[in-house]
This record gives structure tokens, sequence and C-alpha cells, in this order.
């Protein structure tokens, strides 16, 4: 019999973001006070599962999530420069449909393509870079379970790849809310399938400004 491995993507809570900005890979953007309440709840439901790998995108947000967990399960935390948020051409900027950076010209040439997308890193390279660190993890956690922290688009975007479809889409329809928990089930090597979870609730993508 093959192994059974899960691999949970779990989404990093909210972030303090007075100035509504898109924060992206910006430095210190930490959780507000509710994103810290979040983590907590994660790593809750986290607690007494078989999870024996615990893995950060370098941002802080997303440590911050992370350590909670690490005290809960008695974990090390391993930082992961695959998971890191995706790199977007408008970012420190204020953004949103009609709204901000959007409405200047300047700008609207990179929005030309929404098929790479070309205001920021291709889909492609998303996807590639999140799969090698949701395999490294897999072989890492062989027969038991590991915990990657990273941010909404890459888990969504490696999602998609995993489910076989197409990474142009409507970001309002990405079910990934804040400390949401995408878990990747693997038979030995082989995908298996997906499974998702909302520990601290549902969350409205258009009421997170910056995300």
């Amino acid at each position: 019999m093959s192994e059974t491995t899960v691999v949970h993507l779990l989404r990093h809570g909210e972030v303090h973001n007075p100035g509504k900005i898109l924060y992206g890979r910006l430095p210190g953007f930490r959780l507000s006070d509710g994103g810290e309440a979040m983590a907590d709840t994660a790593a809750r439901w986290f607690a007494g599962r078989d999870v024996t790998h615990l893995v950060s995108s370098p941002l802080q947000r997303a440590q911050q999530t992370a350590a909670p967990i690490a005290e809960a399960l008695s974990l090390p935390v391993e930082i992961d420069d695959r998971l890191i948020e995706a790199g977007n051409a408008f970012e420190g900027l204020k953004v949103g449909v009609g709204d901000g950076a959007l409405r200047m010209p300047q700008h609207w040439w990179k929005l030309r393509n929404p098929f790479r997308p070309s205001w920021g890193e291709p889909y492609v390279e998303i996807a590639a870079r999140m799969l090698a660190a949701v395999e490294a993890a897999r072989d890492a956690a062989r027969g038991h379970e590991a915990v990657l922290v990273s941010h909404q688009l890459p888990i969504w975007t490696v999602r998609m790849h995993l489910e076989g479809r197409r990474y142009v889409h409507d970001p309002r329809r990405r079910q990934c809310a804040l400390a949401s928990v995408t878990s990747v089930a693997y038979d030995g090597d082989r995908f298996r399938g997906i499974s998702y979870a909302e520990p601290a609730g549902a969350t409205d993508p258009d009421a997170v400004p910056g995300a």
C-alpha cells in the first residue's frame, strides 16, 4: 500500500493595513489583532493532527500565522521563499475596480494581458514554485501531514494547476478565505485530491484591502 500524505496550505490571517494599499511583498505588514486571533484559531484546528513538518513564507504576516501552530505542535518553522506572495507591479498603491491606481492612464499598459498576467508574476511561474514547495513538503512529511503558510493567490494558483483548471479567473471567486486551509492529499507521489476548510470563518475578498 502507498503512503497517504497531506499537505495543508494555510493562508495567513488578516493584516493590519490602515492605508488600504496592495502590500504584496512589502516588508512591515503584520497581522492585525483579528489576524492574530485567526492564527490562534488555526493552531487549535491543527492541534491533535499528525503534522510533522511546518513551513512558512518569509513574509512577516505568514511567519506570525505559523507561530502559534509551532508552539501548539512543538515544531520548528522552516522558511521557504517559494511560498512568498505573488509579485505585483501595483505593490504599494491603492487599487480597486475604478479606483486608485487603476484609474491612472500611465498604469493601463500593465493591464494589457490578463492571461499572463501582465501586471505581475506569471501564473505559470507561481504554479511551478508553489508545486515544488508542496512536493518538497510531501517528501519531508511522508505518511504524515505538513502545513505550509502562504498567501491567497499562490495557494489558489497551485490549486487551479492541480485541478487542471485555467489560470485566468475572477479574484472575487477564489475559495481561499483568510486563515483558510486548502489540503492537498497524496497517495505516495500520486495526487489524490483537494479539500478545503475555513477554521476562522468565511471572509469576503472585497472586504480585505490589499489582499
